[in-house]
């Protein structure tokens, strides 16, 4: 498969909410939001039949899941790094540099986040951390070091005490990596994620002139 912008994007959706079948042709794609499922659909060019659960994805609710089966796309996953049941024992991928960010931001749309508080110590002070999640704390670790390898943006790896990790980027190193993430030309994104981002953006630039606001027209 050739790689580009959308690939990217959707590995890094599968990287986190993805599933291998042990049958070496079976992929399965579970979200609770419906622009997640359609944009996974767009990224590998499918028009597979989405389906709905009830209870099941993260203890209640509904999700919605798109399974389908397609040789060529299985082996190309495993190919990159990708394999079945890989939650505890992802490590290093395969991903071009020049799509890094497309990865990054399909991983921060599937199980990343980004928060932000007034910090009630400091006056004016806005507080913005975008995070990488993950039960692989070498998967993290490689991610880690291929952001700062490309960007020379630091983050901070912590252990949340349920056999998750997190990657940890603050304030300005977390505004840096936002704007390689969320590029002009940046086609496929999660707009509840992009919007909330947007949103502490406005504030720390009303704070901060010298912050560097994501193109909204992207």
């Amino acid at each position: 498969m050739d790689w580009t912008a959308n690939l990217a994007y959707v590995v890094g959706l599968i990287t986190t909410d993805g599933n291998l079948s042990k049958d070496g042709r079976h992929l399965i794609f579970v979200s609770k939001e419906l622009e997640q499922i359609e944009n996974f659909k767009t990224g590998l060019k499918i028009n597979n039949k989405v389906g709905i659960k009830t209870g099941g994805y993260s203890g209640s609710g509904q999700c919605y899941y798109i399974q389908f089966s397609n040789v060529a796309i299985y082996n190309f996953l495993l190919s990159i790094g990708l394999m079945p049941n890989k939650t505890k024992i992802l490590g290093k991928m395969d991903i071009p540099d020049n799509y890094f960010p497309d990865f990054l931001r399909g991983h921060l749309d599937g199980d990343g986040t980004t928060y932000s508080y007034w910090d009630k110590r400091w006056r004016s002070s806005f507080m913005l951390y975008m995070t990488f999640i993950s039960a692989s704390k070498e998967h993290l670790k490689w991610m880690k070091f291929n952001i700062f390898r490309l960007y020379g943006i630091s983050g901070t790896l912590k252990f949340s005490g349920r056999s998750v990790y997190h990657l940890v980027f603050a304030k300005i190193a977390s505004i840096k990596l936002i704007n390689i993430v969320y590029y002009t030309q940046v086609k496929l994104f999660l707009s509840r994620k992009r919007f909330k981002i947007l949103q502490a953006l406005d504030i720390i630039k009303k704070v901060r002139r010298d912050v560097v606001m994501v193109a909204k027209h992207a």
